[in-house]
């Protein structure tokens, strides 16, 4: 017995238990009604026992054959799946997409690619929700949500973006008051700007090749903002502590410069969670390949 053949045979006794009619059955199927009935026929033998009881006024189901279509049932819902999806999958995309990203990284990395997007699609609306609150996809009513860890989601419904760095960066007027930093033992001596957490001081840590130092600093100046944190190091506060795409802007303007390069910081990255509930709609899925390209894209130049 042929798999192929086999599969065409439970979907067609599946639309004849469905609904009690050879005649519908070859309708809903686009064949004619000696098909189905040979089909059935052809069936029954192969398996070896009565599916249905046919008489000239209706046709009933057998007690093997309404267990049997419970399978056939199911092959035929994920045949439909597999035509909502490839029908899905070229439709323009349509609708309301809601969004929700950290404040900062989304201001700076997801709205560009929103703009764009909307741009590019017109029947697309945009709910974009910046927090960094924690964030239910289900009870939020949210179709992606951006979140920012240090390790990969435990959802499966997750795909990574770009990794996120972290740096010490400061002016170079605030550099060429002092000695040289030639590494980490000389940064206590210095005053840091970070980002506003329960202590005042914080460890930082290094690495280069096999070399991995924990440095204990100290903060004049703490923020819960990281444009506040960038123009305090312009302003020649301290030395910032920051994540590298956000001090970008400002390195490429000489406003400031990154101190200690040669060594590798905390490392976090960005991924998208979004729902999936069956099938993707085309806003979803064309959003989330629009966000991949642009952020492996700015990854690449950071």
């Amino acid at each position: 017995m042929s798999d192929v053949e086999n599969l065409h045979a439970m979907i067609v006794f599946a639309r004849v238990v469905e609904t009690l009619s050879f005649t519908d059955a070859a309708k809903a199927l686009g064949l004619s009604k000696s098909s189905v009935s040979k089909e059935i026929a052809a069936l029954e033998i192969r398996l070896g026992t009565r599916l249905l009881l046919r008489t000239t006024r209706k046709i009933q189901v057998t007690e093997v054959g309404m267990t049997w279509y419970h399978y056939c049932a199911r092959i035929l819902s994920e045949v439909k799946s597999a035509e909502l999806f490839i029908r899905q999958y070229h439709e323009e995309p349509t609708g309301s997409l809601r969004v929700v990203a950290p404040v900062t990284f989304g201001c700076q990395c997801i709205v560009p690619v929103l703009n764009q997007f909307v741009a590019n699609n017109l029947h697309v609306s945009v709910d974009l929700d910046l927090t960094d609150r924690p964030v239910n996809l289900v009870e939020d009513n949210v179709d992606i949500a951006i979140v920012i860890r240090r390790d990969a989601p435990a959802e499966a419904n997750a795909k990574p973006l770009m990794d996120i760095s972290w740096g010490l960066y400061a002016a170079p007027e605030y550099l060429q008051r002092f000695a040289p930093i030639l590494g980490p033992d000389d940064l206590p001596r210095h005053d840091f700007i970070l980002f506003r957490g329960p202590a005042h001081t914080l460890s930082l840590p290094f690495k280069k090749d096999k070399q991995k130092r924990n440095i204990e600093v100290r903060s004049r100046f703490r923020a819960n903002n990281s444009t506040a944190l960038v123009n305090s190091a312009i302003a020649q506060t301290g030395i910032a502590y920051l994540p590298d795409y956000i001090a970008q802007a400002a390195v490429k303007a000489g406003s400031l410069q990154r101190v200690l390069p040669e060594w590798e910081m905390e490392l976090y990255r960005s991924y998208i969670l979004y729902r999936h509930e069956g099938v993707i709609s085309p806003r979803v899925r064309l959003f989330m390949e629009a966000l991949q390209k642009a952020l492996r894209v700015e990854s690449a130049q950071v």
